[in-house]
């Protein structure tokens, strides 16, 4: 990691870009106290196809799971409560 003024950030600024490409962490700071961070972007995936499918797969047995409802049912039911409480 590196520590540098913003003035110095300024004068630098291709070559700290270059040390983030190669994985190094910037920070620039202003009067000693830090205002910004520069991390390389990630280059792979965050997930796999692997965990994507694996969600999916326990998504659709939630779902089988779940008794499905018409809206109309629902709606109706809920007339139907309201109207026997009051």
């Amino acid at each position: 990691m590196q520590s540098v003024g913003i003035y110095e950030a300024k004068t630098r600024f291709s070559a700290l870009i270059e040390l983030v490409e190669q994985g190094e962490e910037v920070r620039i700071t202003r009067h000693g106290k830090e205002v910004v961070r520069m991390l390389p972007v990630r280059r792979r995936p965050v997930i796999t196809d692997e965990q994507i499918a694996r969600e999916l797969e326990q998504i659709q047995a939630l779902q089988h799971t779940i008794r499905a409802q018409s809206a109309t049912d629902c709606v109706a039911n809920l007339r139907q409560t309201g109207r026997s409480q009051a």
